[in-house]
């Protein structure tokens, strides 16, 4: 059983798209908790007619403080935070879970075009994914480019998920990729809550982790799973407009004033 938090504004054909794998290649029941930061498309809508519980905000929050929105309501101790620009393989869920006990973690990410298993791995993957955005992108952002560019990119998509899981099984490595985070719910008596002054909040949760492991020792670090392979668009719809400024633009500060020097030597491996 797995509560799934995604914030959205706007980006109807995105959340068209998200929405129909999604239900595709989840195993098992789930819960899908919509935090919609103010959309005019009808994407709330669409979310509702399609069983999701909605969270209507009156304006642009941030991640962090639409992510404990969702986590206050979350009926369930497996919590899954997915941007909505994304397309999930098959049996993301339950292969996240299994690398997840498997290494005894309680947070974990998937990997994908911005960090695979080496250096070389991802250059090659995302210079790929650069040229086919850039060649498609001219040409709008329905659901049919969509669906095109991802065509384009990896072809046979149950093939290539099935043989990286194939390939890699539950074999994970330290960093984060924060399209796709998954804990569990006892992760938040450790290290709290997101962080809702830091936009950045994937970063700061990697850091925060690593401070509990080495000040308590009690949790292992946010590893991402080399089998679990979920494609991110990678602002591919923001093409169409930027997004209004956060209604809590004020209360947000950068990694770097929060934690200073400490940050950035934690997260100088992450910079691939």
């Amino acid at each position: 059983m797995l509560s799934i938090i995604t914030a959205i504004h706007n980006q109807l054909p995105m959340n068209k798209v998200y929405l129909e794998y999604l239900n595709k290649y989840t195993d098992g029941k789930f819960e899908l908790i919509i935090i919609d930061n103010a959309s005019t498309d009808g994407s709330a809508e669409f979310f509702e007619a399609n069983g999701a519980i909605v969270i209507r905000n009156d304006g642009n929050y941030s991640y962090p403080y639409a992510q404990n929105q969702g986590i206050k309501i979350a009926k369930y101790d497996n919590l899954a935070f997915l941007n909505n620009d994304i397309i999930v393989s098959p049996h993301w869920n339950s292969r996240l879970i299994k690398a997840m006990d498997d290494n005894q973690l309680e947070a974990i990410t998937a990997c994908g075009v911005e960090r695979l298993e080496s250096k070389f791995a991802t250059k090659m993957n995302r210079t790929k994914w650069n040229i086919i955005k850039k060649a498609v992108s001219k040409f709008g952002s329905a659901e049919s480019q969509i669906l095109l560019m991802h065509k384009l990119m990896y072809n046979r998509w149950e093939h290539f998920c099935d043989s990286r899981y194939a390939k890699f099984s539950t074999q994970i490595k330290e960093g984060f990729v924060g399209n796709t985070v998954l804990f569990k719910r006892s992760l938040i008596d450790k290290v709290g809550l997101w962080d809702e002054r830091i936009q950045g909040a994937d970063f700061d949760l990697y850091l925060r982790i690593k401070q509990r492991q080495l000040d308590v020792g009690d949790i292992k670090p946010l590893s991402y799973a080399l089998g679990v392979y979920v494609h991110h668009f990678i602002r591919f719809t923001l093409a169409d407009g930027k997004y209004p400024p956060f209604v809590d633009l004020d209360n947000i500060i950068s990694i770097e004033q929060k934690w200073g020097d400490l940050g950035k030597t934690y997260l100088k491996d992450q910079e691939w």
